[in-house]
């Protein structure tokens, strides 16, 4: 057995017994002069067999402290970039960003945990795919010192009719085949509406939630999964879940209020400096007499 041969063998073993990258791992490969040159050597041949990997500079972070990310792919694609999605301990997502590979197949992305989004403490889930839904991976990293989360639970269907599901206090017009609505809540940070399903069969979930609790419909995930087989019709969405689906969340885009006067400040602004240009522009080509 030649060495490269022990080396995959090492990989694969490594692989199947820890399925992911840990943080430990990822500051050994920052620092490659605080192992064995062999440990490096073998590390590095793990990752290339790898489809997708990603890692942290820490496990544990507050508030104020930026979270480094890194990863790489082993066998990289032209005009392919990699998706990531930071998932809350809410299970709503904070981030979404599309990473560019370099030719060594590596990938990075600094994080801000600043912001309403991560006000939360617990474990945060970021999750990494690179060209189809086979080739994905995830790491997890604890935020301290904010706020402690206290899981929200679905309110009861007390005055919603038999076509209404109960989201936080609001009716939300839906119809279901294939399983069972046991629970929903929206939540105004990631202007979201989270349906949790119970049953075993594939289906198809239509809600109708009102323009006040939910803006500008644009994604759908599937157990945290971004998902096509979507049909979006203004805030009607209609979903096919595949058989098992244990949550359907409905994402919304987000409004920045702060941003209105300003916004208005320069669109009136430009409306008048048109108007200037304009009567200066018809002054100017005027004949003189």
């Amino acid at each position: 057995m030649n060495v490269h041969t022990s080396y995959v063998l090492i990989a694969i073993l490594a692989a199947v017994a820890t399925m992911s990258i840990s943080s430990a791992f990822a500051l050994e490969q920052a620092f490659p002069g605080s192992v064995e040159e062999g440990t490096i050597t073998a590390q590095q041949t793990l990752l290339d067999e790898i489809p997708i990997s990603v890692w942290t500079d820490s496990s544990i972070y507050d508030h104020e402290t930026a979270i480094n990310v890194q990863g790489k792919v082993a066998n990289t694609g032209s005009g392919n970039e990699v998706t990531l999605r930071v998932i809350s301990p809410s299970n709503n997502i904070v981030t979404v960003a599309q990473l560019s590979v370099d030719n060594n197949g590596m990938f990075s992305i600094t994080l801000s945990t600043a912001g309403n989004l991560w006000k939360y403490d617990g474990v945060y889930t970021i999750k990494v795919q690179y060209g189809g839904e086979a080739v994905n991976n995830k790491v997890s990293v604890e935020l301290t010192g904010g706020i402690a989360y206290a899981q929200t639970t679905s309110e009861p269907t007390v005055g919603c009719g038999s076509s209404e599901l109960s989201a936080t206090g609001a009716c939300v017009p839906f119809s279901i085949s294939g399983a069972t609505v046991t629970g929903a809540w929206f939540s105004t940070d990631t202007n979201s509406l989270t349906v949790k399903l119970g049953g075993v069969d594939e289906g198809i979930l239509t809600v109708d939630p009102s323009s006040d609790a939910i803006r500008g419909i644009f994604m759908v995930l599937v157990d945290g999964q971004e998902w096509d087989d979507v049909d979006i019709n203004g805030n009607e969405v209609t979903v096919m879940f595949p058989a098992g689906t244990e949550e359907i969340e409905i994402i919304g885009t987000f409004a920045i209020p702060e941003f209105g006067t300003i916004t208005a400040l320069i669109l009136a602004v430009a409306i008048i400096s048109i108007i200037v240009v304009s009567a200066k522009t018809r002054l100017s080509v005027m004949p003189k007499f």
